[in-house]
This record gives structure tokens, C-alpha cells and sequence, in this order.
């Protein structure tokens, strides 16, 4: 374990690198730079289980599981994932993507998983690697100190009991709570896409069958799109991802305003007609924001902490944990080279952009007619096909050679587009009146 002089400035305890946040960025941040011989502190607002949404994993996630050691343990709580359904009413057939035909094809499935079990077996394997977790321990200050000298962090227990840290390096990994983002007034509504949210768990939902059973379906209607995942318990996770627009025309309780949405999809509702509502409806708006550093001298930020997108293509957990990855390479160079730390910071960055950027462009365009016809009838010309099976996957950060086929595919969308001129016109006019945010009052009141 590395030793270092440190400079006497006041504080309760001293770390290399203390980490905010206990999800998946933080949590596999914590060990691998654990791993890495540093002394890692990491603070959690809350107690581990605890709800979390977003349960779909993507095949990309299992290597990185396999590098942690923990995807024996991650199998045991998940529901086989093999592929990917969408429904919609514009199209008289439903469209099903098997993983196992993607380019790569050694990453055939992911998980459907409960984020409390999961979250839990990451932030419990950070402990285990040597990072000092702590629980109930909400951060509430941070100093920054001369000379690029790290940080002075204060945090505050669930009993009051507030405590200092002094650290080498920062990671903020608090998720949607942006700290960092929100402290530099870094963090911006992303002015190209805008959504809000809806969700609930179902007990008694019409699953598919077989092998397909796991699959995520993807119901599109006439106000965004709707998520149906089947979790190992029996439970599904129904989610409403709509403009935010129509979350504004909400003038009944939130729970009943789903339940309408619902009914609005006649495909879902029929997979949900025996179903039971068996949680509250959480809603959100404002959905996807980005911020305008990923990163300064002794600190960084990854997961949502830096940007979240639409989840269309459940890419959250996958994002999270490649950041981690990126981001421990980056502070360990930077603590034991830093000469070296310019340089490691900026392929952090490039990373940090490059997975937001590639799911964006599908993301922006999801809801096109163009769109959903390529989903709808999907062909593999030029490989296409194949291709945009990696993006699903999350196969777009390694040395897969996609990026022709992917250009092909956005040459085709384009030509498709112009084809069809009036409809795309028609439909860029209205998602373009069906983006803009709503207020701090109307969001407010939209909970």
C-alpha cells in the first residue's frame, strides 16, 4: 500500500481516494483502485439494499462483473436476458433481437435484475477488496485545496455526527444527485432530448415464453415508449417514458395517471389485463442532463454524476461501471505518475464521452417513423443488422469493427427520412414543441 506525505490540513480521517456514492460507478471505482493498493474511503447516503430503478443489464456488463469477481454471485439474483422485443401499434408484427447475432458473438445474454440485490453484491465486493465503505453518510461539503493537493470532504451521518476527510482524489459517483455537477454549476438539461418518467412493479404480467421469457420488451405509443421487465421474483417492472408535454397534462394522482397511460398502449395492456400494481409510481422529470466537465485536476465524475440519457436501450449500468473502469486507470496514473496525469485525464474524458454519444443518436431519433420502421424490419445489409445488435449489447468501447456498418445504417435512416419528407418533417415539429422542459413549478408539480 502506497504511503504519502501529506500536509497538515485539519481533518477527522485521511484517504487517497474517497468516492461519493455507492451504485455501480462508485462501488466498482472503490475496488479497483482498492485492488490497486490505494486506501479508498467511500461514502453512501443511503443503507444497502436499497431501491434503485433501472434492472436491465446489457451483455457488455458480464465481462466487467467477470473482472470485479463477482458474476457468479450476480447470476444467482438475475432473470436471463437473451434478447430484445418491440412493439408497435404502426406495425402489424412484433420485432424480436436475439444478442446472439450481434457481431461479437461470444456475449449471447445479460440479466434483468432487482438494482437493491445488485447494487448490494458491488458495494459489499468493494468492502471485501478493501475499500472503507460507509453507509448512512451523506456528503455535504467539499474544499478544494492550492496547488492541485486533493480535497477536504464533509460529510454527515444518518445520526448527525458530522466527520472530515482528507483525500489525495475525489470521485464523484452520486449519481442523479449530481454533487460535483450541481456545486460548479456544471450540470445543463440536455437541450437535444427530454423525458420524463413513470414506473411501477406488477405482479401477474403475461410473460413470453421459453427462452424469450427474459426478454425486455419495448412497447412504443403515441407519447414515447413504454419498458416491460420480468424479474426472476415474478415481479415486472413497467416504466412510462413520455414527453414532457404530456406528464404536464397530469391532473389526477400519479398512480392513476400511469394507469391511463397504460391503457393508452393496447399491446401492454393486455400483457398487464391479470396483472396487480403491487408498488407506489414513482415519477420524474427532467430526465437526461449532461454536464460540461468530466473531470479537473484531482477529481471526476462518472456515471450519472457526469450525464444520464434516456434508457431506452438500458445502457445506465453498462455506462456506469465502463466509466469506473476508465476512471480508476485515470486516478491511479494520476496519483503515482503524475506527469502522465494530462494525458490519462483526456482518454478518461474521450471514454466518458464517447457512450453517451454513440446511444444518443438512436436515442434522439427512437420515436422517429423512420426509426421505427429500420427497428420494425430490420435488414443486414452491409451488416448492419449485426451492427446495431452490438450497440444493444453494448459492445461499442472495444476493438468490435462496427462503425462502418453503423455509418451504413445512419445512411440508410437519412435516405429513409428523406423518402418520406412530409412525415419526418411532421414528426421533427413535434418533437421538437415536445422536448421543452418544463419549469421548476411544473415539475414540481408533476410528483
Amino acid at each position: 500500500m502506497p504511503h504519502h506525505s501529506i500536509p497538515p490540513y485539519p481533518a477527522d480521517h485521511h484517504c487517497d481516494v474517497l468516492v461519493i456514492g455507492g451504485g455501480p460507478a462508485g462501488s466498482t471505482a472503490a475496488t479497483l483502485l482498492a485492488e490497486k493498493g490505494h486506501r479508498v474511503t467511500l461514502l453512501e447516503k443511503a443503507h444497502h439494499p436499497r431501491f434503485h430503478i433501472g434492472e436491465s443489464l446489457l451483455p457488455a456488463n458480464l465481462p466487467l462483473f467477470e473482472k470485479l469477481g463477482v458474476r457468479a454471485e450476480v447470476a444467482t439474483i438475475g432473470m436471463e436476458k437473451w434478447g430484445a422485443e418491440f412493439v408497435s401499434p404502426w406495425h402489424e408484427h412484433r420485432q424480436t433481437f436475439e444478442f446472439a447475432d450481434a457481431w461479437d458473438k461470444s456475449m449471447p445474454l445479460a440479466y434483468q435484475v432487482r438494482r437493491s440485490e445488485l447494487d448490494d453484491i458491488l458495494i459489499r465486493n468493494a468492502a471485501r477488496k478493501g475499500a472503507d465503505v460507509i453507509e448512512g453518510c451523506r456528503v455535504r461539503d467539499v474544499e478544494f485545496l492550492p496547488n492541485d493537493e486533493g480535497a477536504i470532504v464533509r460529510a454527515e451521518h444518518d445520526d448527525g455526527r458530522s466527520e472530515t476527510w482528507r483525500c489525495r482524489f475525489l470521485v464523484d459517483a452520486s449519481g442523479r444527485d449530481t454533487f460535483l455537477g450541481n456545486r460548479f454549476k456544471a450540470k445543463q438539461r440536455n437541450p437535444r432530448h427530454n423525458s420524463a418518467a413513470l414506473y411501477g412493479h406488477f405482479t401477474g404480467a403475461q410473460r413470453n415464453t421459453g427462452k424469450k421469457a427474459g426478454h425486455i420488451s419495448l412497447f412504443w405509443f403515441e407519447h414515447g415508449w413504454f419498458w416491460f421487465i420480468p424479474l426472476a421474483d415474478g415481479a415486472t417492472s413497467v416504466g412510462a417514458v413520455i414527453w414532457p408535454t404530456c406528464l404536464k397534462t397530469r391532473r389526477k394522482p400519479v398512480r392513476d395517471f400511469f394507469l391511463d397511460l397504460i391503457a393508452t398502449c393496447p399491446a401492454l395492456a393486455a400483457r398487464l389485463k391479470d396483472a396487480e400494481l403491487v408498488s407506489d409510481v414513482d415519477a420524474t422529470g427532467n430526465f437526461s442532463y449532461s454536464c460540461d466537465r468530466s473531470h479537473g485536476a484531482s477529481y471526476l465524475l462518472l456515471g450519472d454524476a457526469y450525464a444520464f440519457i434516456d434508457p431506452v436501450f438500458s445502457s445506465g449500468v453498462m455506462l456506469a461501471m465502463n466509466s469506473a473502469f476508465v476512471g480508476a486507470e485515470a486516478v491511479d496514473t494520476c496519483l503515482r505518475q503524475p506527469g502522465q496525469a494530462a494525458r490519462a485525464l483526456k482518454r478518461f474524458d474521450q471514454a466518458m464521452k464517447h457512450g453517451p454519444k454513440e446511444f444518443s443518436w438512436f436515442i434522439y431519433r427512437i420515436t422517429n417513423p423512420a426509426m421505427r420502421d429500420l427497428f420494425m424490419s430490420p435488414r443486414n445489409y452491409f451488416r448492419v443488422r449485426e451492427a446495431l445488435l452490438s450497440v444493444l449489447a453494448g459492445d461499442i468501447f472495444g476493438k468490435t469493427p462496427i462503425w462502418r456498418s453503423l455509418f451504413a445504417f445512419k445512411t440508410i435512416y437519412y435516405l429513409t427520412s428523406l423518402a418520406n419528407l412530409k412525415r419526418t418533417v411532421m414528426a421533427w415539429k413535434r418533437r421538437k414543441v415536445n422536448i421543452r422542459p418544463l419549469d421548476d413549478a411544473e415539475e414540481a408539480g408533476c410528483r
